[in-house]
């Protein structure tokens, strides 16, 4: 198992911004593409955000132009940037390292983030 290390999470008012960070190793972290997935209780897991090796980004629709993903290739992180956060928002959210060479997938042990009105 590869261990990614979640930070960030907690508790902020509609409207407003919380960061999320994830720490990976650096070996796995250079051929990984990274990704924010979220949960709510008995809902499946779905997609929030990735950042490619390359840089490059995806977003799902309910959160483009209000969550930025970001990865630090010197510092082995990825970041996630929300802000007008909306009472919806609220779940756990984890951060997700997919190693593509190897088909292999590695989470966090996940953070609550709960928005209140």
């Amino acid at each position: 198992q590869v261990p990614l290390v979640e930070s960030g999470g907690g508790l902020v008012q509609a409207g407003g911004s919380l960061r999320l960070s994830c720490a990976v190793s650096g070996s796995v972290f250079k051929l990984s593409r990274m990704g924010w997935y979220r949960q709510a209780p008995g809902k499946q897991r779905e997609l929030v955000a990735v950042v490619n090796t390359d840089g490059t980004t995806s977003y799902t629709d309910s959160v483009k132009g209000r969550f930025t993903i970001s990865r630090d290739n010197a510092k082995n992180t990825v970041s996630l940037q929300m802000n007008s956060l909306k009472i919806e928002d609220t779940v756990v959210y984890y951060c997700n390292a997919y190693v593509m060479i190897l088909s292999a997938a590695y989470w966090g042990q996940g953070t609550q983030v709960t928005v209140s009105s």
